[in-house]
């Protein structure tokens, strides 16, 4: 959802950006522009003196300039705190057979699939976060390969041991993951 967000906001900024500064330049190098733009040509400025300080003996102005900054503070504010949120699961509903269910931590389960597959051979480190809905867990696993091994051996242990275990554990139908590897940064090794 926020990636979404993020990417609707990108564009329309994006967007609006680009229509603005191509109708200034094009106002610039003298190309006819509507009645209603806000300057006529080349020699005009963009706001004159009387169109900068109009408004700044009303009453109203100051607070509404006021309010107009505090508004945007508080929706920039709430977007980077947003971005900083990790979307990760706190539980798990976990299939006890009695129609009620049972709530795993997702931290639990999460260490749980961090340990087996930092177990695995070849597996430096693993990191794992949860996303999804309580129903629906989704894994994002993040593996730090040693330099001797095979990525395609690492995929395939990891989806049959941790993964399917987490799984299974679970009570779960099915747990879906992506996992992102990269190779441990190692010194050259000399040749004799």
């Amino acid at each position: 959802m926020l990636r979404t967000v993020n990417r609707v906001l990108l564009g329309v900024v994006g967007l609006a950006l680009l229509v603005l500064g191509g109708a200034v330049l094009a106002t610039g190098l003298g190309a006819p522009m509507p009645s209603w733009w806000l300057y006529d040509g080349p020699g005009d400025v963009l706001l004159s003196d009387a169109d900068r300080t109009r408004w700044r003996d009303a009453g109203w102005w100051w607070p509404v300039v006021f309010a107009v900054l505090v508004a945007l503070v508080l929706v920039t504010l709430w977007w980077l705190l947003a971005q900083a949120r990790r979307g990760r699961l706190a539980e798990v509903l976990v299939d006890s057979g009695d129609g009620q269910g049972a709530l795993l931590r997702g931290r639990a389960l999460e260490r749980v699939m961090v340990d087996e597959a930092e177990a695995l051979e070849g597996v430096r480190r693993a990191q794992v976060t949860l996303t999804g809905k309580r129903g629906t867990p989704e894994a994002h696993v993040h593996l730090l390969l040693e330099a001797h091994a095979e990525p395609a051996d690492a995929l395939e242990r990891l989806s049959a041991d941790a993964v399917a275990r987490a799984r299974d554990s679970a009570g779960l139908a099915r747990l879906p993951a992506e996992v992102r590897m990269r190779a441990a940064r190692h010194r050259a090794q000399r040749v004799s």
